[in-house]
């Protein structure tokens, strides 16, 4: 494991409430974890699409933070179901969102969290979406531009912890973050 970089950034996701641990990932894991995100599929064998990690990757720099149950929520849907055409056949849901889909008869609930259009079009197949989400705690002011965060996929939850040296805690959850740092020039 690299020396630690310690910068602004790292320090404002070390501060964020529920947060246990947070640092860099380097090329070496995020090259295995890419490898082990293509095998990923959802029950039935369908195709899980984790855009947000596959655009994390793309980015210069990606935090890893390690978080507890305090740490806020996602500021939207951190999983869609899409099919082959693009279609939107369902999308997960918060609490705060719930009322939307309430009383609703296009909707078909599978859990507290996740809802079904079954009256959309599809064209194709269907495959889970794990889309890129926003970070707002790190943006222009602190020296960042298109900043994204997202989960990985369960094994390379625990591949990266392994890693890193870290246990293995079921009562903890992992998102990363991914940024291009402003460059000086482009400061203005």
């Amino acid at each position: 494991m690299a020396e630690e970089v310690v910068d602004k950034q790292l320090e404002i996701v070390r501060g964020l409430r529920g947060v246990v641990h947070a640092f860099y990932l380097d090329k070496t894991i995020l090259a295995e974890m890419r490898e082990e995100e293509a095998k990923v599929r959802a029950a039935g064998d369908m195709v899980v699409d984790n855009r947000g990690f596959t655009e994390a990757l793309n980015r210069d720099a990606v935090i890893c933070i390690i978080k507890d149950p305090r740490f806020r929520p996602p500021p939207e849907p951190t999983v869609l179901l899409e099919s082959d055409g693009g279609e939107v056949m369902g999308v997960e849901v918060f609490p705060w969102t719930a009322k939307q889909y309430m009383n609703r008869d296009d909707v078909v609930w599978l859990s507290d969290g996740f809802v079904m259009f079954p009256k959309v079009k599809v064209t194709g197949g269907e495959h889970f979406i794990m889309p890129p989400v926003s970070f707002p705690e790190l943006n222009e002011s602190n020296g960042c531009k298109d900043v994204i965060s997202c989960s990985p996929a369960p094994t390379c939850d625990l591949m990266m912890r392994k890693y890193m040296h870290y246990d293995d805690d079921a009562k903890l959850a992992s998102v990363l973050i991914a940024f291009n740092r402003i460059k000086p020039e482009e400061k203005k």
